[in-house]
């Protein structure tokens, strides 16, 4: 009971976080005079009174997070927190079902930036705002926010983080107490932000759109002010600063924050996912330019070079931006970009898929199997450069590939059992399960999820949250054995 109440405490605060969030779009429709105003100091104080419910008779509880409160805690947040935030859509859209306001704010939240809204060039600043909020928010996690201001309140996060943080995070030289490591990271993923923000200025954005757009650029979150998204711009220099920053966005922010510490590149050069990364998207480019020139889809070399490096930089590393309609290009293509989603980024990074420390890991597992068939007799470890992994690591890595793989055919069979054509259904689940965004078919990038059935739309939803989870965080509470003591 009391891991209940410790529980209720600390998401009342989370989601009066996210009400303070929702007056800042009320100031935002009221200086833009667009209309939705209402809708968020409506949906702001519904959110915050909910929140101080929760929190003022829990003042007292005692703070400490226990090891499946923090698992319960993250499902909890990341599935209920989506609920409190689809007020200011449902208020402002009264025909929007709840069906579709849940999957537009937990497509923000999760970065995966599938929508089912279209009309985005006219629809009001402030809503276009909250989109883009919430995908900044959910790009370094909601959790690892909340551990970084709950120890002011007296909460320890250091369960919250273990059972929220993404992937290896780099813990040398980093600050050694668990609050002091998420604020360092969130102080470089906003200062990073803001460098992206003045970039696309610099490109030729608005104020506004660069706002939005750095935002989704720096969570992979991929949600666009436009029906076109990027390609509404048709502007290289925009093509090119987005490209980066979403290069930078897949890195290990713990890499970044070293950078930064120290004023050196020596990180990223040491940094074995880093260079795996620009390799993995360098060498991709070329191919897709080469393929989509030889295919005669674009007249020039360079022309094909743009357009496949930029679209197949946004869903290699589970953005979602689209500057052109990718779904008409070779099948060879697109195929490669959503095979890419699922493995590119690093760990530590706002992108979702397997990382790419993990495929490594399971590359060189399968590697010494095969020596272990011509010398059986043979000891010899998994290393990464000069570390030794640990077999326990290793049992995890595969444990956790085999459960992405059966989760990713179990919903794919289930969108198909429900009438779904093959392509759609299985671009779908691997862009929604990798927060990559669009798909192909009837979910590509000239279209969005709109055309889905609630019972498609639920599907990919829950495809989205396993996926920003790492399935883990959920599929572990289903398991018996992990509330005994």
């Amino acid at each position: 009971m009391t891991a209940i109440l410790t529980i209720v405490h600390i998401f009342g605060i989370i989601i009066m976080g996210f009400s303070g969030l929702m007056f800042s779009c009320f100031i935002t429709s009221t200086l833009a005079e667009d209309g939705a105003n209402e809708a968020f100091w409506l949906g702001g104080l519904i959110t915050l009174f909910s929140g101080l419910l929760m929190y003022l008779p829990t003042m007292r509880m005692p703070k400490k997070v226990s090891r499946q409160a923090g698992f319960l805690l993250v499902a909890a947040t990341w599935t209920l927190v989506s609920v409190f935030c689809t007020l200011p859509l449902l208020l402002y859209f009264p025909n929007l079902s709840f069906v579709d306001a849940y999957f537009e704010v937990t497509s923000g939240l999760t970065t995966t930036g599938a929508t089912i809204f279209s009309g985005l060039d006219t629809m009001p600043m402030s809503i276009n705002l909250w989109r883009h909020e919430l995908t900044w928010v959910g790009g370094m996690g909601i959790i690892v926010f909340a551990v970084a201001i709950l120890p002011i309140l007296g909460i320890g996060g250091m369960q919250l983080y273990k059972a929220e943080a993404p992937g290896t995070v780099k813990e040398s030289e980093l600050p050694p107490r668990i609050a002091q490591t998420a604020k360092a990271l969130w102080q470089t993923y906003a200062l990073i932000t803001v460098a992206c923000i003045i970039a696309l200025k610099l490109a030729g954005m608005s104020w506004f759109d660069a706002v939005c757009h750095s935002f989704s650029a720096m969570s992979l979150g991929g949600f666009s002010t436009h029906d076109n998204s990027v390609g509404y711009f048709d502007s290289l220099p925009i093509e090119m600063v987005l490209t980066v920053f979403q290069v930078l966005a897949a890195l290990n922010f713990a890499t970044h924050f070293l950078a930064l510490k120290k004023r050196t590149l020596s990180p990223y050069l040491r940094d074995l996912e880093a260079r795996g990364v620009l390799l993995l998207l360098i060498g991709s480019s070329l191919m897709a330019a080469f393929v989509l020139w030889h295919h005669g889809v674009y007249p020039d070399f360079l022309i094909a070079l743009r357009h496949a490096t930029f679209n197949l930089v946004t869903i290699a590393t589970d953005c979602g931006f689209a500057s052109q309609d990718f779904n008409a290009w070779p099948i060879f293509v697109p195929m490669w970009m959503l095979f890419l989603s699922c493995i590119t980024v690093s760990s530590g990074s706002t992108g979702g898929g397997i990382r790419l420390i993990r495929t490594i890991i399971l590359m060189k597992q399968a590697r010494l199997e095969l020596f272990k068939f011509i010398h059986p007799a043979a000891i010899k470890p998994v290393r990464l450069g000069d570390n030794i992994i640990p077999n326990d690591v290793v049992t995890s890595v595969m444990g956790f590939i085999f459960l992405y793989f059966i989760s990713i055919v179990i919903l794919v069979f289930t969108l198909l059992l429900s009438g779904l054509d093959f392509i759609s259904a299985f671009s779908a689940i691997i862009a929604c399960f990798n927060n990559a965004g669009p798909g192909l078919n009837q979910v590509g990038p000239a279209t969005n999820y709109s055309s889905l059935s609630d019972f498609q739309t639920l599907v990919c939803l829950f495809a989205m949250l396993l996926g920003r989870v790492q399935i883990f965080a959920i599929v572990i509470l289903f398991i018996p054995e992990f509330w005994r003591r």
